[in-house]
Order: C-alpha cells, then sequence, then structure tokens
C-alpha cells in the first residue's frame, strides 16, 4: 500500500510552518522539542521478505505497535498493529504472506532534528499514528500518537495523580522514566529552578510514598512506628532529572531486633531497589535506609548525631552534608521532628563543631583564576568543562547548613534557610539576596545543560562547557562564584584555623 495522500498541499518549510509551531510551543513546550527527544528504543525493524506472522510475533516479542521492513539498509515499508487487524485478521489473509504486501510502502518520515510540531502535524493531516524518524538515510527510531500523548499528559499533577493508581512496580518505574521528560518540559516553560526542585521533589516523595504502601500491603503493617525519612537534594527540595537517592528510616524505641528487624529491613530494601528501578540509582556511599547503620530507633540516632558534633572528623564532616539536610516523607513525621529539634537546640553552642564545618566548606571553592576568570577543568573526564554542581551550588549549600547548624534552624531548603537567616539577623538582607540569586542562576544553568543532554540522547550531567554559554551568561557565572568566594572568606574569618 503506498502513502496516503495529503488532502491540498503541504506547508512550506519556512514561514507558516515556524510560526505555528512557535505559536504552540509557546502554551505548550514539549512541541518545540527535537524528535530525537521523544525515541525512547532503537527501531523495530525486519527484512523485507518478512512474513506476517513474522511481524505479528515481532510486535508480540517486543510490545510495541508497529515494525519497520527494510532492504539492504534502506527503509522501505512500515507496519502496525492497524494494518494486521484491519488487512489481514479481518480480510483472512494467510499468514505466511509476505508482509510487504500490506505495508505502508515508502513512509512519511522526519529528521530527528524536526520539531515535535511537525509530528503533530503529519498525524493530524493524514490520519497516522507512527511516523519514523531518520537522520539523514540512518533509521533513528519510530514516534507515535501514544508518545505524544504521553508528552501531553507530562505533567506534576498528571504524574502525582497517575503514581497513586499504580499496582506494580513495572508501572510505577514507568513514570520514573518520565522525570527527566518533565525536567525538560518545566526548563522550556522558564519554571523557577526553586520550583522546579520542589516539584520534581514532589514526583520523588509520592514514588516513594507510593512504594512503601505496596511493600507494606504485602508484608503487613508495621510492628513499631517509624518515619521514611528523605536526606541530601531530595531532603532540601532540590532535586533534578539526575539525582541518586539518600534516604534512611527513625524506628521508635519500642524497635526490638530481634523481633522487627526482619520486617524493617525488607521493607527498605524492597523501597530502595524500587526506587532504583524508578531511575534513582543507589547511593554510592550506601547512605540508604537499605543500608542497616542508617535504619535505626531514636536513641542510635541520637548517639550518632552527639558523635558528629562532638568529635567531627572527616567521615563525620562527610556524613553532616547529607544527614543535617533530613525531611519526613512518609510514617510518623513526629519521629523525626523531635530528633531534629533535639539536636538543632544543641549546635549553636559548639563553636568547635561549626569551626571544622566551615573548614570543610571553605575547601570546596568556586573555580575563578588569580585574575577573577572562569578556571576550566584541565584533565581528567570532563576536561574543559565546568562542574556546576561540586564547585557552584554545594558551597552555597554548605554555606545555608552553616548559617543553619549556627541558628539552630529548622528550615531544610537552601533558599528557604538562607531567607530565614537574613529574617534573624544572621546573615545580611543583601547577603542572603545575592547568595539565592546566585544559587538560582547557577541552577538555571545546570538545569538548562542537562535538558540539553536530554534532548541529544545523552545521559544528563553536571559539567557544563563555557562554548554553551553567552558572554553575558558568563559574566553573571563569574559574578556568582565571586559572591560565593566572598561569603565562603567571610565564614572562614569567624571561624579561622586556629580554632582547630
Amino acid at each position: 500500500m503506498s502513502t496516503p495522500k495529503p488532502d491540498g498541499p503541504a506547508p512550506p518549510e519556512g514561514i507558516v510552518l515556524r510560526d505555528a509551531a512557535h505559536g504552540l510551543a509557546e502554551t505548550a513546550p514539549w512541541l518545540g522539542m527535537p524528535l530525537q527527544a521523544l525515541v525512547q528504543h532503537r527501531p523495530i525493524t525486519l527484512p523485507w521478505h518478512a512474513s506476517v506472522l513474522e511481524v505479528a510475533q515481532t510486535m508480540r516479542d517486543h510490545g510495541v505497535s508497529s515494525v519497520l521492513l527494510v532492504h539492504e539498509g534502506h527503509l522501505k515499508g512500515l507496519v502496525t498493529d492497524r494494518d494486521l487487524r484491519n488487512r489481514v485478521v479481518a480480510s483472512g489473509l494467510d499468514l505466511s504472506g509476505p508482509a510487504a504486501h500490506i505495508a505502508t510502502l515508502n513512509p512519511i518520515t522526519l529528521d530527528q532534528r524536526s520539531p515535535t510540531f511537525e509530528a503533530l502535524l503529519l498525524m493530524t493531516r493524514h490520519n497516522i499514528h507512527h511516523v519514523p524518524v531518520m537522520d539523514g538515510q540512518r533509521l533513528v527510531g519510530m514516534v507515535t500518537a501514544s508518545d505524544l500523548m504521553r508528552q501531553q499528559s507530562t505533567s506534576p499533577i498528571h504524574l502525582a495523580s497517575d503514581i497513586h493508581r499504580q499496582t506494580t512496580l513495572e508501572g510505577l518505574a514507568g513514570i520514573g522514566r518520565q522525570i527527566k521528560g518533565l525536567q525538560t518540559h518545566l526548563s522550556a516553560a522558564n519554571t523557577s529552578a526553586y520550583n522546579m526542585g520542589h516539584i520534581i521533589t514532589a514526583i520523588t516523595d509520592a514514588l516513594t510514598r507510593r512504594l512503601i504502601e505496596l511493600t507494606e500491603a504485602e508484608l503487613g503493617p508495621a510492628p513499631v512506628p517509624y518515619v521514611w525519612v528523605a536526606a541530601g537534594s531530595q531532603g532540601r527540595c532540590e532535586q533534578t532529572a539526575k539525582s541518586d537517592q539518600d534516604n534512611c528510616m527513625v524506628l521508635s524505641d519500642d524497635y526490638k531486633p530481634a523481633l522487627h528487624g526482619s520486617y524493617f529491613q525488607t521493607l527498605a530494601r524492597r523501597v530502595c531497589d524500587g526506587l532504583a528501578a524508578c531511575g534513582y540509582v543507589h547511593c554510592p556511599g550506601e547512605m540508604m535506609a537499605m543500608t542497616d547503620t542508617w535504619r535505626q530507633p531514636v536513641h542510635i540516632w541520637r548517639q550518632y548525631f552527639q558523635r558528629w558534633t562532638d568529635s567531627p572528623d572527616s567521615k563525620a564532616l562527610m556524613l553532616i552534608t547529607v544527614f543535617f539536610d533530613l525531611r519526613a516523607v512518609h510514617g510518623q513525621f513526629e519521629l523525626l521532628q523531635a530528633l531534629r529539634q533535639e539536636v538543632l537546640a544543641q549546635t549553636p553552642q559548639k563553636s568547635l563543631f561549626l569551626a571544622h564545618v566551615v573548614n570543610n566548606a571553605h575547601k570546596q571553592r568556586p573555580p575563578l583564576n588569580l585574575f577573577g576568570q572562569i578556571a576550566i577543568s584541565h584533565s581528567g573526564a570532563h576536561a574543559g568543562t565546568v562542574d556546576l554542581k561540586n564547585h557552584a551550588i554545594t558551597p552555597i549549600v554548605d554555606l545555608a547548613r552553616i548559617h543553619a547548624l549556627e541558628a539552630g534552624l529548622l528550615e531544610v531548603n537552601t533558599c528557604d534557610r538562607l531567607a530565614k537567616a537574613s529574617k534573624l539577623g544572621e546573615l545580611s538582607e543583601q547577603g542572603s539576596r545575592d547568595l539565592r540569586d546566585a544559587l538560582e542562576f547557577v541552577s538555571s544553568l545546570r538545569i538548562a545543560h542537562q535538558s540539553h543532554c536530554m534532548q541529544r540522547g545523552l545521559e544528563p550531567d553536571n559539567h557544563l562547557h563555557l562554548q554553551e554559554l553567552s558572554n553575558f551568561q558568563r559574566s553573571h557565572l563569574r559574578e556568582a562564584f565571586s559572591v560565593i568566594q566572598t561569603l565562603q572568606d567571610v565564614w572562614a574569618q569567624r571561624y579561622p584555623l586556629s580554632l582547630l
């Protein structure tokens, strides 16, 4: 079967199509995404001489709704599940016959760099549901009407609602795979980094709670009260699409290892493994609830914090950067609240501890050279880049945490900590605003960079090539680095090395 003809002349490649795409993209930013960002899997192909039965079996085995027929590396035809239903089953055709007889020959294709809008336009005009995506003459993959529907429904509200309807790990993992698309859409809509962090973290929280609910439904109710706690970037509501998992469990002091240990070990393992299946890789440092050390009753956690603040060695300082950023996600929130209030009531009086924390944070400096210019990495896998997370975002997070420890603030989010410190007079209003603006600017660069990576089919990372920036952006990045260094130096003067 040949390709269906359009009802009228196709629109020109120029102004009309671009203006229409631009207009729709303003209200639905995903329509401006290149098609390559929607291609999730390699193309499913069969030789040109394949039979109808082979096509049907291939669709079943790969869980797809279409198969592409190729000859000598060139795309020749397309067979869809609708073709099998209408042209084979309904017509009683022989399954051993050639699939080419029921295929759409020389199907309409689009280049991988074309905006998603063009695929939507083609499907609407020609009443088709599958568009092969090409890179020149090379077949890249397939975009379907279902792919477009998923893009339209990739919103925080839809995803959160969908999470609560899932009854299997596979269903939750499918939603987890949409988080990268969510970040891309939010970035295209110019969502602030502050709001985006809260939105993406809220999806992580919802996935976590649903995994716990499904596991408890199988294991039975918890034998003693507990609270599942998010740490690190999830705890601070500052996650992006590239996040590992940091979490822990605080158990009631009624917990008895011999009686209850097996239950909580199984619960924690299944939830952490479930989060990994949803795209949140296991923490390389094993700072997760499935690690026995981080699944303890309240009195043990109290001992942990006491030891870290009384004897802040290098390991304790590393753990502080994770476990002083805690937020309850599921369970008895009071268990964590009481613990944090107790700990933060003590930290303002511990000058030696604060001096160690300040000195440790001062080691992570933004990359400015002696002339005040941005210094890029010159070796390693990321030579020629700037690590936005470790050299800019982390130092701001550290500065905000120091303020929280010195003032005993219960706030966990970095911007919220800086704003509260300013209100209490612990940080000047100008200093607070400068740090928050620097964090928003650098985080926005990081999110835009990650979205650019994902649109090109690459894994998102934190390593930015300065060539990606305009001169204006470079100037602001340099200013952000300078703000961070200045406030790091202020803290170093307040807690000099002579105190250690």
